[in-house]
């Protein structure tokens, strides 16, 4: 039988070439879904590699089999004269979304290998993807409408002009969140893993997810926050990426001295300081220097207030730098270390403690702080100081008491 036959039967024969066709798709079908498909899913299941586990997840080989029976469809549609431009023209619309489809989860698969790698650094490539996927789906639409119009793309691309500001009031977020995306990569500004603090949006977590529209942060109570991509460069925000980077996190608190408890110190007084490891040598050079100017100036010397003085609240301000000089847990160069009297206030002089802790950790950090603040209150008093606090009901009550 040759191909004139063939064909004089299919016009004599529509129905039976029909079915025909509908079970060669069918077969197609079948073979591409449970063969194909189901082989591709146990080949990845068995492999060490997770790459491909995260191709075959994106790429949905169930869907794409979709693609077998359109093609034969497509292409056995000259065999029913009849309905072949209709049948031709929907094969070609469903196969060209099957592939956008599949296009799109491939990207995403790509994002999604891109971000497991051991040496990704957080940032973030997905804003570029999205940006590319809307692309596609344009160029999708165009090229769907030219199907059935059957005018050339180019015709249809011309005639976008006359739609552009609807367009522009439409997409008007999609492309601030464009031009934002590209400036946050560009400037590295927030990436993956970052902990950012965003008043306005009362964010305040580590960035676990950065897409076109939306940057997703997970706060410390770990509740959700959703912000617009291109709010990030509009709003105030702070990023911790710079303390981390530097390896160290800064103490700044301060204890509050009781003012009628600063004196000065007699020499008997210095002297059983001077019993104190750490302050030891500072005293020394103290004591030094009083002693010679005493020695110098004995005759014109007549009030306490004559010559070089020390207070308790100075001896306490040394013993702080050098307990915190003999942390290991303590930057001592590179990073401002301070210890300084405050402006006296109401409460009393608060004693400001300005340093960098090693680890960054918020943790640790605490723990760190809370250890050294424990020991300076406790030391307090052997110094003659008392630490303020604002009277309680216990106070009044003793105060009652004694009455």
């Amino acid at each position: 039988m040759n191909i004139e036959q063939i064909q004089s039967w299919i016009l004599t024969n529509p129905f039976l070439t029909l079915i025909a066709v509908i079970v060669l798709s069918i077969d197609g079908f079948v073979v591409a879904r449970f063969i194909v498909g189901r082989g591709l899913n146990f080949i990845s299941e068995r492999t060490e590699t997770k790459i491909d586990d995260i191709i075959v997840k994106h790429l949905h080989p169930y869907r794409v089999a979709w693609l077998v029976p359109l093609v034969v469809v497509y292409l056995f549609a000259y065999l029913l004269p009849s309905y072949q431009e209709i049948l031709q023209v929907g094969a070609q619309f469903f196969i060209l979304w099957v592939v956008i489809i599949t296009i799109n989860a491939l990207l995403g698969a790509f994002n999604e290998i891109y971000e497991s790698r051991p040496t990704f650094t957080g940032v973030s490539i997905q804003g570029y993807l999205d940006i590319l996927k809307i692309l596609i789906i344009l160029v999708g639409i165009i090229l769907s409408i030219s199907l059935f119009t059957g005018e050339s793309p180019l015709v249809l691309l011309t005639g976008l002009g006359a739609l552009t500001a609807v367009l522009l009031l439409v997409f008007r977020d999609t492309i601030l969140s464009i031009v934002a995306s590209i400036q946050i990569s560009a400037l590295d500004l927030v990436k993956e893993g970052d902990w950012i603090e965003v008043p306005s949006y009362g964010a305040d977590g580590d960035v676990i997810n950065m897409t076109l529209h939306t940057i997703q942060v997970q706060n410390w109570d770990k509740t959700l926050t959703m912000i617009p991509t291109y709010k990030m460069v509009d709003v105030a925000y702070k990023n911790w990426r710079g303390m981390q980077q530097s390896g160290g996190r800064r103490i700044k608190r301060s204890i509050i001295i009781d003012m009628d408890s600063i004196k000065f110190c007699s020499h008997e007084i210095l002297e059983e300081f001077r019993k104190i490891d750490l302050i030891h040598d500072y005293l020394v050079e103290r004591l030094q220097a009083i002693d010679q100017f005493l020695l110098e100036n004995a005759d014109v010397i007549d009030s306490p207030l004559d010559g070089p003085q020390v207070t308790n609240i100075e001896i306490y301000r040394a013993y702080i730098a050098a307990y915190l000089r003999s942390r290991d847990d303590i930057h001592q160069e590179g990073l401002t270390f301070l210890v300084r009297s405050l402006e006296p206030g109401r409460y009393g002089l608060p004693i400001e403690v300005y340093a960098f802790t090693k680890e960054t950790d918020w943790e640790v950090y605490e723990g760190i702080q809370g250890e050294i603040f424990d020991h300076l209150l406790a030391a307090a008093p052997s110094f003659g100081l008392r630490i303020f606090q604002e009277p309680t009901g216990m106070d009044f009550a003793a105060f009652t008491l004694r009455e």
